[in-house]
């Protein structure tokens, strides 16, 4: 999937991916599309549960070589 910014959350545990993904979207413009990869298999119900409760559409999350990896639409 195409993305405009990437952020690597590798090796952070909760709740460093949620705060540094909220921090990485607040320079975005709306409709703009971040990519996250993260290792803690906490941040698939995180990132899911971020994504309603902040108007930023998770557009797809999936595992990819071990790490987990999400495309999220700046709101």
């Amino acid at each position: 999937m195409n993305h405009d910014k990437e952020f690597d959350a590798s090796g952070l545990a909760c709740p460093l991916p949620i705060v540094k993904t909220k921090k990485s979207l607040a320079d975005m413009t709306p409709g703009q599309v971040l990519r996250v990869v993260a290792t803690d298999p906490g941040s698939v119900c995180d990132m899911a549960a971020f994504a309603e409760q902040t108007g930023n559409p998770l557009l797809e999350s999936k595992e990819e070589g071990g790490k987990y990896v999400f495309f999220i639409k700046k709101g």
